[in-house]
């Protein structure tokens, strides 16, 4: 079943620069879907700070909202509620509409994504939610899934913008050698930095679920 994506900006209605934060969004998914295009539909701005995509399967989702989630600067962060479940479009007056139990269970998702932020763990950015139809194997796997994304958040959220960045460029196979040229560090202080990170373990924690 496909991957339907709700996002949303944290803290949008405080951003010194709305505007600014827009375009700094755009251009992360932008830099995204160039470098690894996963998504079916790519994320797209809907109305006010809200983003709306689809994805092949959950592997696809997970590691494509990751990048993005690299890919931003600190002051920007984004939410993201997925929905595993079919979608449907269907033509209306006003265009071609996306419905179904995917973004039912996408809207619950970013619900609780939410709720989760503004209670006990401030540092969740992700959740995923089976929508109807589920087979029997698939409640088992978004529950892994749930459980690496609460600590895939915490570490990404303790970040600096360099540690993102290294992380970022060893997802897309870039050398620690290749890094700190672009950094203009040495190779064993990229490889301090990803280990004191927690990038290593996130990354082999990636793998692990997609395969």
């Amino acid at each position: 079943m496909v991957v339907a994506v709700i996002a949303d900006m944290v803290g949008s209605r405080r951003l010194p620069d709305r505007a600014a934060a827009q375009r700094v969004l755009d251009e992360a998914i932008d830099r995204v879907e160039s470098a690894r295009p996963l998504a079916i539909e790519r994320l797209t701005p809907t109305v006010g700070d809200e983003q709306q995509g689809v994805y092949q399967d959950l592997g696809a989702a997970l590691t494509s909202l990751m990048m993005v989630q690299l890919a931003l600067p600190d002051g920007v962060g984004i939410r993201f509620g997925l929905g595993v479940g079919d979608v449907r479009s269907f033509e209306s007056s006003g265009g071609r509409l996306s419905d179904g139990p995917g973004w039912w269970a996408a809207r619950a998702a970013i619900e609780l994504v939410n709720e989760r932020e503004r209670g006990a763990i401030p540092s969740t950015r992700a959740w995923i939610v089976g929508g109807q139809g589920q087979d029997e194997v698939m409640p088992a796997t978004i529950s892994a899934a749930n459980a690496y994304l609460l600590l895939r958040d915490e570490l990404i959220g303790a970040m600096s913008d360099r540690e993102r960045r290294l992380t970022y460029g060893r997802l897309m196979g870039s050398s620690q050698t290749e890094l700190a040229a672009q950094e203009g560090i040495t190779q064993p202080a990229v490889s301090k930095a990803l280990r004191r990170s927690g990038a290593n373990a996130l990354l082999l924690g990636l793998d692990e679920l997609t395969g």
